[in-house]
C-alpha cells in the first residue's frame, strides 16, 4: 500500500511540475507498479484495451471528420448568430449545448461532437479557445447530472437502491440536481476562466507562420477572373477528345485551370467529386465540368465553337487541387528558361498559372516569358505533387505550409453525410432498446466517416488522433486497480467516512461526499462510484437515516471532478486540443469542484430530505 501511494503521489508531482509530458509520467507510473509487484503485465496494460480508451481514439476520428467536412463550421456559424460574438453570450451558449447533449449522450461522447465545433466557433468569432475549452469539457460531466443515463455513476447508485429493497429512480430523478450543477458551474467558471486561465491568442483562421491562405492566393493573382464553367454533355463534341488534342491554350489563348467530376450532384446526402489536373492525356467525358480561365471574348467564342453553355464561377474549390508559390533561386537551372521549355507540367506535374515579379502579377503570354531569379511562381497541382515540391530546395524555395494548408481544406461536400452519421452514433448511443454498446457506436461511426470520404485518406484521419490524450487514461486506468489491490482505497473511506457519523447527518454526507470526490481524483468515476455507494449505503442504514441524499452525494462527486485533466476522458480529451497544463486544471477545477460540494451540502438534503 504504501509502495502504491508513494508512486501516486510523485505521479501527481510530476503531473503539477509540468517539464514532463504527461503521458510519459503516466506510463512511467504504471511501469513503476509493475516492478513493484503490484500489478501484473495483464492489469498493467488492461487499459489499452478498456472500451473507454477504445471510444475515445474512435471520437477522436469522428470528431476529425466533423471538422473536416467543415460540418463544425457550420454549427458554429449557427452558434454565433445566436449568441453573436460576444465572449460571454458564446460561453454561456457553449456550456448550456454541451451540458443538455450530455444528458444524453456519454459525456466523452459529448465533448468528441462539440470539440470541433468550439474550435472553429472560436476561430471565426476571434476567440481564445481555451477559455471555451475547458468549459465544455466541464459542462459535459454537468450535463451527464440530468438524467438517468447521463453517466455511470448515477447507473450505479440507482442499481444500489434497487438491491437494498428501496426502489428505482426515474429518467428524470437527477434533473433538479444537474440543473443546479450547470447553474453552478456556468456562475463559477465564467470570471474563473478569465481570472485563472493565460491568454494565447484569439482563434485566426490566417495564424502566424501559415503563409497566404488559399483563398488569399486567388485573390491576389486575380486567377478566379473570367472563370467559366463549362458542363459536357453526352451531344457536345468535346466528349471523347484529350486536352492536348483541344489544344485550347494556343487556339483560343485560355486555360483550363480543372476537369470536375460531380457524382450525386443532385443528392444531398450522398455526393462526390473528384478533380483532376488537366494535363494533356486528360480525356474528357460526357457529365465532366470544365473550369477555364481567360478573357471574356476569347471564352464567348469556345463557348460558341463547341455549343457549350457556361455559368461564371467566381469560386475555386480545392479539394484534390491545390495552389502554392515558389520562389526561384539564384542558382536554379530554370533561372533563363522560357516557362515553355520548362518542363514543368511534364516532370513535376505542375502547371504555373502567374507569375509575381517584384509588384507586377503576369498572367498573359507565360509560354513565352523567361524566368528570373527571385520569380515567384504561383503553382496548381494535386496536393501530393505540389507537397514533392518542398523536397528540391536546389531550385526554388516553396512558401508557407501547402500540405497544412490542404489540411484545413475543408471537404463540404461531404458535410450533409458526416452528418447524418453523427446522428447514427448518437441515436445507437442513447436509445437502450438498440442493441449495440457505446463502444461499438463509435467505431461505427469511424470507420463510415473513412469509407464514406469524409477524410481524404485513412492517414488524415489517424493524424486526428490526440495519442498523448489515449495514453494518458490508458496508463492512468490501472491505477484504481493498484488502489483497491492494496487496500488503499477502503483504508482512506472507511476512516474518513467512519468518524463523521456522529456528527449529524449533513457532516456525514459530507465526509461522504468529499471522500468520493478526492478519490474520484485518482480512480475512475465509475469505480469511485462502485466503492462508495455500499459504503453510504450502509452507513445511512446504520444511523437511521434516509441514504438516497448519500446516494446522490456519491452520484454527484464521482461525475464533478474537474481539479485532474485525468480524473474523466473529457478532460483529457481537450488537454491537448486547450494547450492546457496540469496546474491549470488545479487552479480552475479544484474551486469548482469545492464550490460545487458546499452547494451540493445544502441543495441535496432541501432535494431528497434525511
Amino acid at each position: 500500500m504504501t509502495f502504491t501511494l508513494i508512486v501516486l503521489l510523485l505521479a501527481s508531482i510530476a503531473f503539477a511540475w509540468g517539464k514532463v509530458r504527461s503521458d510519459i509520467v503516466a506510463l512511467c507510473a504504471v511501469i513503476s507498479l509493475m516492478l513493484g509487484g503490484i500489478l501484473t503485465p495483464t492489469e498493467a496494460l488492461a487499459g489499452f484495451s478498456s472500451p473507454i480508451v477504445v471510444m475515445m481514439t474512435g471520437l477522436f476520428i469522428v470528431g476529425g471528420g466533423v471538422f473536416q467536412t467543415g460540418l463544425a463550421k457550420m454549427v458554429g456559424a449557427r452558434l454565433i448568430g445566436l449568441a453573436g460574438k460576444s465572449e460571454t453570450g458564446l460561453f454561456v451558449l457553449v456550456m448550456l449545448v454541451t451540458a443538455a447533449i450530455g444528458g444524453f449522450v456519454s459525456n466523452t461522447g459529448t465533448v468528441a461532437l462539440m470539440l470541433p465545433i468550439v474550435v472553429s466557433l472560436a476561430t471565426e468569432s476571434k476567440l481564445d479557445v481555451s477559455r471555451l475549452l475547458m468549459p465544455l469539457a466541464f459542462a459535459s460531466s454537468m450535463g451527464g447530472m440530468l438524467t438517468l443515463i447521463g453517466t455511470p455513476p448515477n447507473l450505479v447508485i440507482d442499481e444500489a437502491l434497487l438491491e437494498a429493497g428501496l426502489g428505482k429512480l426515474s429518467f428524470f430523478s437527477f434533473l433538479p440536481v444537474g440543473l443546479v450543477c450547470i447553474a453552478v458551474g456556468v456562475i463559477v467558471l465564467l470570471p474563473l476562466t478569465k481570472w485563472m486561465l493565460p491568454r494565447r491568442g484569439k482563434g485566426d483562421e490566417d495564424g502566424g507562420g501559415r503563409g497566404k491562405s488559399l483563398h488569399t492566393l486567388v485573390s491576389e493573382y486575380r486567377i478566379a477572373d473570367n472563370v467559366c464553367r463549362f458542363e459536357i454533355d453526352r451531344q457536345s463534341s468535346l466528349a471523347g477528345q484529350t486536352i492536348g488534342a483541344l489544344d485550347i491554350y494556343r487556339r483560343y489563348g485560355l486555360t483550363v485551370l480543372e476537369v470536375r467530376m460531380e457524382r450525386g450532384r443532385n443528392h444531398r446526402l450522398v455526393r462526390d467529386i473528384s478533380q483532376t489536373m488537366a494535363t494533356a492525356d486528360v480525356r474528357i467525358k460526357a457529365g465532366d465540368v470544365l473550369y477555364v480561365s481567360g478573357d471574356e471574348e476569347n471564352l464567348a467564342r469556345f463557348s460558341s465553337e463547341y455549343g457549350l453553355r457556361g455559368s461564371s464561377s467566381d469560386a475555386l474549390d480545392f479539394y484534390d487541387i491545390g495552389l502554392a508559390e515558389i520562389v526561384l533561386l539564384r542558382q536554379s537551372k530554370f533561372v533563363g528558361m522560357r516557362l515553355a521549355d520548362s518542363g514543368f507540367r511534364s516532370k513535376f506535374s505542375i502547371n504555373v498559372l502567374a507569375v509575381r515579379r517584384g509588384k507586377r502579377y503576369i498572367r498573359e503570354n507565360l509560354a513565352t516569358l523567361k524566368l528570373r531569379a527571385g520569380d515567384v511562381l504561383l503553382v496548381q497541382g494535386t496536393w501530393q505533387n505540389i507537397g514533392r515540391l518542398s523536397g528540391d530546395e536546389e531550385h526554388w524555395v516553396v512558401l508557407g505550409q501547402p500540405l497544412k494548408e490542404a489540411s484545413r481544406t475543408v471537404l463540404d461536400y461531404k458535410a450533409p453525410l458526416a452528418a447524418a452519421i453523427m446522428v447514427l452514433m448518437i441515436v445507437l448511443m442513447v436509445f437502450d432498446f438498440i442493441p449495440v454498446a457505446p463502444v461499438t457506436a463509435v467505431l461505427i461511426a469511424a470507420v463510415l466517416m473513412i469509407l464514406m470520404g469524409c477524410f481524404r485518406s485513412v492517414e488524415a484521419a489517424y493524424k486526428h488522433i490526440n495519442w498523448e490524450s489515449i495514453i494518458l487514461i490508458a496508463a492512468m486506468m490501472p491505477m484504481s486497480t493498484a488502489l483497491e489491490k492494496t487496500g488503499a482505497s477502503t483504508l482512506v473511506s472507511g476512516m474518513l467516512v467512519g468518524n463523521l457519523g456522529s456528527y449529524g447527518p449533513v457532516a456525514l454526507l459530507a465526509g461522504i461526499y468529499f471522500t468520493t470526490s478526492l478519490l474520484t481524483m485518482f480512480i475512475s468515476n465509475t469505480a469511485t462510484a462502485v466503492l462508495m455507494s455500499p459504503i453510504a449505503l450502509s452507513s445511512a442504514l446504520a444511523t437511521g437515516i434516509s441514504p438516497v441524499p448519500l446516494l446522490f452525494g456519491v452520484a454527484v462527486a464521482a461525475s464533478m471532478c474537474f481539479a485532474s485533466p485525468f480524473s474523466t476522458p473529457p478532460n483529457a480529451l481537450v488537454m491537448k486540443a486547450g494547450q492546457y497544463t496540469f496546474m491549470e486544471y488545479v487552479k480552475v477545477g479544484l474551486p469548482l469542484q469545492i464550490i460545487m460540494g458546499i452547494v451540493m451540502l445544502l441543495v441535496l438534503p432541501l432535494l431528497f430530505p434525511f
